[in-house]
């Protein structure tokens, strides 16, 4: 991550001021920020509370060819590898391609950001979004370098029907093959031959009795985590013995799962809570320790009260509520706090229970972080603010370090300048919190 400080905005009128949704004067961002704040929290052409996802995406487009090329490429990477970001990362690449000054690192940068094989049909669907036009040599160079690591299950996993097939790749972009091996698998490929991979997905859409499916799937660990995390509804709808899915939480590996993903699990699989909860602090357990009094303040208004995408089941207050259990486990001593309307102190919880203590604090209403900041008492070596940053009222400096955590990709923010500024809410801003706090 890259420290973000505004340093000229003070020099501009609070009344020609970009403003928040909620009306509060907003700061004045450089394109480089504007980008990120606009990517990193991006689940693309989804609504969000303020504003469309077209508008978004727009707004991306607008934004590539005023950012350097390297910092453009570096963002889209960083989206999809330390943000786990799918869609927004592959529009970058699309729209670097549109231009000359970007188009040099287009290569490099899309065989870094497909991680797997469906990006790569994804991301000519994206470049032909506005008609079919012939892919440039920097895209087929990219392409060609991403296809080449994908063995046969990722590719028999992955190739779906749609507008774009992994074959219609594979004669787009003219990819060699590296040995014997890989040209006998790309013609199987080509010919709808390849292995049936033993997937949950396939498994499922072959009939029969859902449940059994469902247990030989558990017994032989062939659920990867994100995997068992949403389909825990599916399995008791199914009837599967819960001791058998509490197992399997056990020992899944969790080095790579965020606790967002485990509230988000908990809400539509109540039973499984004490499960889900060991396997999140199973999650937290290695990672280093922040030292000294951190002071968190959830934002629990009105707009965060709502999903990440149309289909997810996952809402932004989980978001925030997992960056809270996080920093709850990784700081030495935590101070948590919600606001909306008000400010709320909020009970020394961990795990699900801080999370319980957040959502019942005080009704979703308002955005009042200025307020809620200025009734913040005591001394504290942090304070970090999670938020989608709309607030209605003027946001001062925080006293002492201040992170502000973006988590929604709104126009306009109000924590820069002596606020330590981050996006997205994925583990890397404790990573970008300890290197700030490191130099």
């Amino acid at each position: 991550m890259k420290l973000n400080v505004l340093k000229l905005s003070h020099l501009v009128p609070l009344r020609t001021r970009p403003r928040t949704h909620e009306g509060s004067a907003a700061a004045v961002l450089t394109p480089e920020q504007a980008l990120r704040r606009t990517v990193l929290a991006c689940m693309l052409w989804e609504d969000e509370f303020y504003e469309e996802g077209v508008s978004i995406a727009q707004r991306m487009r607008e934004l590539v060819p005023q950012v350097s090329a390297a910092t453009v490429a570096s963002l889209a990477v960083e989206a999809r590898t330390a943000f786990k970001l799918r869609h927004a990362p592959l529009l970058l690449v699309r729209e670097m391609a549109r231009h000359a000054t970007h188009r040099g690192l287009v290569a490099v940068t899309l065989a870094q950001v497909v991680q797997r094989a469906d990006e790569l049909a994804e991301f000519v669907t994206i470049y032909w979004a506005e008609g079919r036009v012939p892919l440039s040599a920097q895209v087929k160079k990219g392409l060609a370098a991403a296809f080449c690591p994908f063995d046969e299950y990722a590719l028999a996993k992955y190739d779906r029907a749609g507008t774009v097939r992994l074959r219609d790749v594979l004669f787009l972009c003219h990819a060699k093959p590296m040995d014997a091996s890989q040209a006998a698998l790309w013609k199987r490929l080509i010919a709808g031959e390849l292995t049936t991979p033993d997937t949950w997905e396939v498994a499922l859409s072959s009939g029969g009795d859902k449940r059994a499916h469902w247990e030989r799937l558990l017994a032989e660990r062939k659920l990867g985590a994100l995997a068992l995390l949403r389909n825990l509804r599916n399995m008791q709808a199914a009837g599967v013995d819960e001791s058998a899915i509490e197992s399997a939480l056990d020992t899944m590996r969790t080095d790579r799962v965020l606790p967002f993903r485990f509230l988000a699990a908990a809400r539509h699989a109540p039973r499984l809570e004490e499960a889900l909860e060991r396997a999140m602090f199973r999650s937290l357990q290695d990672a280093p320790r922040l030292p000294g009094h951190t002071v968190v303040l959830v934002d629990v208004s009105g707009s965060m009260v709502a999903p990440l995408s149309r289909r997810s089941e996952m809402l932004r207050t989980d978001a925030a509520c997992g960056l809270a259990v996080l920093l709850r486990e990784l700081a030495e001593k935590v101070s948590v706090y919600t606001f909306s309307n008000g400010l709320q102190s909020v009970p020394p919880r961990r795990g699900f229970a801080l999370r319980d203590a957040i959502e019942r604090s005080q009704p979703h209403a308002g955005t009042q972080l200025g307020a809620a900041l200025r009734g913040i008492q005591g001394r504290y070596d942090r304070i970090v603010v999670i938020t989608d940053e709309q607030s209605a009222d003027r946001v001062n400096a925080p006293h002492g370090r201040g992170y502000m955590i973006n988590v929604a990709s709104a126009k306009h923010g109000v924590g820069y300048g002596a606020w330590s500024h981050m996006d997205g809410f994925s583990e890397a801003v404790l990573d970008y919190m300890r290197l700030v706090e490191s130099t």
